[in-house]
């Protein structure tokens, strides 16, 4: 195992084995801390990977704790690898105000160009380029991706999917803000990170770039009808039609009386993962 990688927890679970690491990071200039679970298949052989990215305030901890993915995860054999949301460190740049939305543990998954962000926060090529380069060279896993998130997250999983053809081969989300150009979460993140340009926020908006993407994977959308944040913040009908629009294959469900918690992705956590099975082991 590389030095750089330090192993900060270990538990058995399903038969294989979720595991914490520490390590530095290039990309943000800090030390970053990701979880993987890795199914007893990988014992035996190199297995597919399913990258999650978390939503506001969260860590690579939530999804893990919560959603109960390992069961299905070690049943199709495919590892799940968790990073943070965000840079973090003393020398790491907050928001001004200490609010939740911005700064530590909300990356937004863009590569900032505004200083003082810039000099940390590039979380997009973290897990698009540094993280995966890193798990396919110290564990047992192959070159097949898929990506998955939840609201902030799954902002972040829809952008890297649509900017990247050829890197996942399947894409899916909970609760993933759709239109960040036009929402106040979006709108404070992207005009921090990236400045007060607004053609360079729509390289970071999903339903701008769905109609753009290069490759035509079939994305899979499960947003609750009582979440809170649904109408101002989620904007999910932005993504709708611009998945009509472009002819982009969606399956976008509305989920009745579920909300924005973990209790609703580990309610369809199952779906998501068969999702990324049925491509990641084809």
């Amino acid at each position: 195992m590389d030095a750089n990688l330090e192993l900060i927890a270990s538990n058995k679970s399903f038969g294989g084995w979720h595991k914490r690491y520490r390590h530095r990071s290039t990309a943000n200039g800090c030390d970053m801390v990701f979880a993987i679970y890795l199914p007893p298949a990988a014992e035996t052989g190199p297995v597919p990977v399913l990258y999650w990215l978390s939503g506001l305030t969260c860590t690579d901890e939530n999804f893990m704790q919560k959603a109960g993915a390992q069961r299905v995860a070690a049943e199709l054999g495919i590892a799940i690898v968790a990073p943070d949301t965000s840079p973090r460190g003393e020398d790491v740049p907050d928001d001004p105000e200490g609010a939740y939305d911005f700064g530590l543990g909300a990356g937004f998954y863009v590569n900032a160009t505004q200083a003082p962000y810039n000099r940390h926060y590039h979380m997009y090529d973290y897990v698009t380029k540094e993280l995966p380069a890193l798990v396919e060279a110290h564990f047992p896993v192959t070159d097949r991706r898929a990506i998955s998130g939840h609201s902030m997250g799954g902002h972040g999983a829809l952008i890297c999917a649509f900017r990247n053809p050829g890197r996942y081969v399947s894409v899916s989300a909970f609760s993933p803000i759709c239109a960040p150009m036009d929402c106040p979460w979006g709108q404070k993140a992207l005009g921090r990170y990236l400045g007060d340009n607004r053609e360079a926020w729509a390289q970071w908006d999903a339903s701008r770039l769905i109609g753009e993407a290069g490759e035509r994977l079939p994305l899979l959308v499960d947003q609750g009808s009582e979440d809170g944040f649904l109408e101002e913040q989620l904007l999910t009908h932005r993504l709708v039609d611009a998945a009509k629009a472009a002819d982009h294959p969606a399956t976008i469900r509305m989920q009745a009386g579920y909300d924005h918690s973990y209790y609703f992705i580990a309610s369809f956590i199952e779906d998501h993962l068969r999702h990324h099975g049925a491509a990641l082991l084809d």
